[in-house]
């Protein structure tokens, strides 16, 4: 029986990318690099890289070691999106990338390595005016629809909300993300069915009356329904 020899195949590329999304002012971003070297200098694309099998136990460590390298940044969380393939991806050969995504609270973001030139969030409605590398506008627009769904039917939106936030605040990031308006007293059956939150002892001042702070309980799991929210 012949031994199996590996170097008989050839290799793929294999990268993990990151789409995270944030509300800034009624505005739904994306988080993009400016790559400084070839192939496409100059041009945006998503945070990532190559996997690094000498650092990397899996590709959750790649994408939050690539996410941490290029932005600084370190989201509560990350899911797996999808994987994207084939032979026409990226110049330099056939490519595979293990997408992720996310839903973020603003924050400013750095890069500290020498393959980006700027990291930025960036509107989505720029997107098309931009130029972008390899098939990441198609990616984040994958992304974009999976938020979109996860907006009705799961709390997932609460991660873009502050520590402790209002149910205004929380109704304004669906609304974004959704684009379209729901019902307050909808949401208000959402919160309290979750079992996902406890009130803050303390109000603050919203368009004239108290408002009720809420946050998110400790070490609380992510809940889902099985309707959508109504719009």
């Amino acid at each position: 029986m012949q031994n199996y020899d590996i170097t008989q195949f050839k290799n793929p590329l294999f990268t993990v990318d990151s789409v995270l999304f944030t509300v800034v002012e009624n505005t739904l971003k994306v988080l993009m690099v400016k790559r400084a070297n070839d192939p496409y200098a100059r041009r945006w694309g998503l945070p990532g890289g190559f996997v690094d099998v000498d650092k990397d136990d899996d590709t959750d460590m790649t994408a939050r070691r690539k996410l941490a390298e290029k932005t600084g940044l370190s989201p509560r969380y990350l899911e797996q999106l999808q994987i994207f393939s084939g032979i026409n991806r990226d110049p330099r050969g056939f490519s595979v990338t293990s997408a992720y995504s996310a839903l973020v609270a603003h924050q400013s973001v750095e890069t500290h390595i020498e393959t980006v030139e700027q990291a930025k969030w960036i509107s989505l409605n720029e997107l098309s005016s931009l130029p972008v590398a390899f098939d990441h506008k198609h990616i984040i627009d994958i992304a974009h629809k999976r938020l979109q769904q996860k907006a009705l039917y799961s709390m997932v939106p609460v991660y873009c909300c502050p520590e402790q936030f209002t149910v205004g605040q929380l109704k304004n990031v669906i609304e974004t993300i959704i684009e379209k308006s729901i019902q307050r007293k909808s949401l208000m059956r959402r919160i309290e069915s979750s079992d996902m939150f406890e009130l803050v002892d303390e109000k603050v001042h919203s368009g004239g009356r108290s408002a009720q702070l809420y946050k998110t309980k400790k070490d609380v799991s992510m809940t889902h329904f099985e309707r959508n929210l109504s719009v």
